[in-house]
């Protein structure tokens, strides 16, 4: 019963390390800039990143609980450094929620495959994980702030529609890709040294 107890403790303690491990990295590339790249009218991101490690490394909690604090940090970015479009990471439905999904969604993906293999798992993980990101953002946007996004933008509604199609595979596929070759990377590295 004690060695139970002791394991449970053990991790429940790495699990919160790796939550604020992952947490501070996500947190510090978005302070300095390195996880936005810009491609107007907006920013492309490897910020969700540490949200689908933590999930496939250490769980859904785990990663769930770094990407909640991802889109934390996303909407208090948008209220203390405002941008046009800030006003649509000012809302937590579109900034947290699918930052939160991104941990859970990978986790599922990466259980369900890796049975199999792995590496497979933890790429398809990695791919549909930062998918999980774009189609979450783009669609939150598309489906509560279209007008506003497009009036911000001095575009038609229509125009602004086409725009967010665009976004998503110009701003989607290479986030997906990059997110792929980091984690597998991580992942990996990270699996070697816990077998030591």
């Amino acid at each position: 019963m004690q060695k139970s107890l002791n394991t449970g403790t053990s991790t429940r303690t790495r699990q919160i390390t790796v939550i604020g491990m992952l947490s501070a990295i996500s947190i510090m590339l978005g302070m300095t800039g390195l996880g936005f790249i810009p491609i107007p009218p907006v920013k492309a991101t490897i910020m969700h990143i540490p949200v689908i490690i933590g999930a496939i490394l250490e769980g859904p909690i785990v990663g769930a609980s770094v990407g909640l604090i991802f889109g934390v940090f996303s909407m208090v970015q948008a209220i203390t450094a405002p941008t046009p479009l800030s006003f649509i990471f000012m809302n937590p439905v579109v900034a947290v929620i699918p930052r939160v999904l991104i941990g859970i969604v990978s986790y599922y993906i990466y259980k369900g495959i890796s049975g199999k293999n792995k590496s497979l798992g933890t790429a398809v993980a990695a791919g549909v994980g930062s998918l999980t990101n774009t189609a979450g953002v783009l669609g939150l946007i598309y489906l509560i702030y279209l007008e506003p996004y497009a009036k911000t933008l001095g575009i038609s509604v229509s125009a602004a529609k086409k725009g967010i199609l665009v976004v998503g595979a110009t701003n989607g596929i290479p986030e997906a890709i990059i997110s792929i070759i980091i984690t597998m990377a991580v992942a990996t590295a990270v699996k070697k040294i816990s077998r030591r």
